[in-house]
């Protein structure tokens, strides 16, 4: 157990990643709990409005759409320390802005999204620069390790996180849940500060006047001549819009389906959580790269338990089922990073995890109101559904498109155990 333990957290023992980790953490837990205060806020200031919680949600990651290429390219170009701190104590001072109008109580339903579409510009900066800092602060070998431990820092934020946020806002409402937001993104300025510069991986980098030159268009042209990047992107675009909106639909579900409160929305984030950081864990061990099939088994499991949860009627069916939803999607979701960060050029990764983080991100802006219009006229729960329906169909297609480039056959085998697997394994 203790050689298990201490090969799943072997990126630990390296000090910046060890302060990254830590940084990134105590942030995550004050940026999950002003997610939960933003959607009840909003629903209070609107009326309960399905469609107002997809209008902030769409302003948060419109810049995501915006700007993620161009903040791509800045990776590739400058110092990824130097913009982490830049990107981070932007988000410091908009989140103790917020805070201030919400505690004085003078808070409107526009603030929210002013603030909103200001906050998502911090994190179209920071979030591709974030992901591709990660292979200059542990080296290629502990890259997978590293990454996996990234989702599990995540998902440890999204547990304790919505679940401190709901006990908050029932006994605190919303302002000082703002406030601890602000005060908690102190801590990566503080760790980034701290990071020893000659410790980094910064070998496989191209020269500087090289790096000069990068242009967002040759990272795409890169992608593009790569079916093995762009197999997973186009897969997660879709996944990404349509289902993965649960920070959305599991609001509204609890609001207008089940009639709970706070606490219950907690609740509900929290079980999606628990399996998530399952989902995260799970791949700590892994050291090469992963399959296609892998990635696509992974989608499709993860779009079959979503579409479960939209039709389930029951409240702890919902409970349970969020449990492997939540582990397939981090599951699907990092393994697709890791099959895409270890199969490109160092040079190119600021770019390439740019185009990564717009199809994981960017897409809300445009599925976010949808999503709203369709729970706020069908149900949230019927959202869901269709959203797992189209997420499925697209994981589908991708199998089979992969399956006849490669030449490949799917099989069933029964004994020793059900399964289905590839005959082929050049993929």
């Amino acid at each position: 157990m203790q050689a298990k333990l201490s090969t799943m957290f072997q990126s630990l023992q390296v000090r910046n990643y060890r302060l990254f980790a830590s940084g990134q953490l105590i942030k995550l837990i004050g940026v999950w709990m002003m997610f939960i205060a933003q959607d009840w806020l909003v629903l209070e200031l609107s009326n309960n409005s399905a469609t107002a919680l997809g209008v902030v949600t769409a302003c948060q990651f419109t810049p995501v759409l915006l700007l993620t290429l161009l903040s791509g390219r800045l990776a590739d170009r400058y110092d990824k320390r130097v913009l982490l701190f830049v990107a981070n104590a932007f988000w410091s001072l908009l989140a103790l802005g917020m805070s201030v109008l919400v505690i004085t109580d003078l808070v409107q339903l526009w603030h929210v999204f002013a603030f909103a579409a200001l906050l998502g510009t911090a994190n179209a900066v920071e979030t591709p620069v974030r992901q591709a800092f990660v292979s200059e602060l542990v080296g290629t070998s502990l890259l997978p390790n590293a990454l996996s431990l990234n989702a599990a820092v995540f998902n440890s934020a999204r547990i304790v996180g919505p679940a401190v946020a709901g006990l908050a806002i029932a006994a605190f409402d919303v302002g000082p849940v703002f406030l601890f937001t602000a005060l908690s993104s102190i801590a990566p300025l503080v760790n980034v500060v701290r990071m020893r510069t000659s410790d980094l991986h910064r070998d496989a980098l191209l020269p500087r006047d090289e790096r000069a030159s990068a242009r967002v268009v040759d990272g795409l042209r890169y992608v593009w001549r790569r079916p093995d990047l762009l197999l997973p992107m186009a897969v997660m675009s879709v996944i990404g819009m349509s289902l993965f909106n649960f920070q959305l639909t599991l609001a509204a579900l609890a609001k207008t389906v089940f009639h709970t409160g706070a606490a219950s929305f907690g609740l509900f984030s929290t079980a999606l959580a628990v399996g998530a950081l399952g989902g995260a864990l799970s791949g700590t061990g892994r050291r090469s790269r992963p399959s296609v099939w892998l990635v696509l088994g992974a989608a499709i499991a993860c779009a079959s338990f979503g579409t479960m949860v939209g039709l389930s009627s029951a409240y702890w069916l919902v409970v349970v089922l969020l449990v492997p939803t939540g582990f397939s999607m981090v599951f699907f979701a990092q393994a697709a990073n890791q099959r895409i960060q270890m199969g490109v050029d160092a040079a190119f990764r600021g770019r390439v995890m740019a185009l990564w983080v717009l199809v994981f991100l960017g897409t809300n802006p445009v599925g976010a109101p949808l999503i709203g219009w369709v729970a706020e006229h069908y149900g949230a729960g019927a959202s869901i559904w269709m959203g797992g329906l189209i997420s499925l169909a697209a994981a589908v297609v991708a199998l089979t498109w992969q399956l006849r480039h490669s030449g490949a056959r799917l099989r069933f085998r029964v004994l020793p155990m059900p399964r289905f697997y590839v005959t082929s394994t050049d993929c």
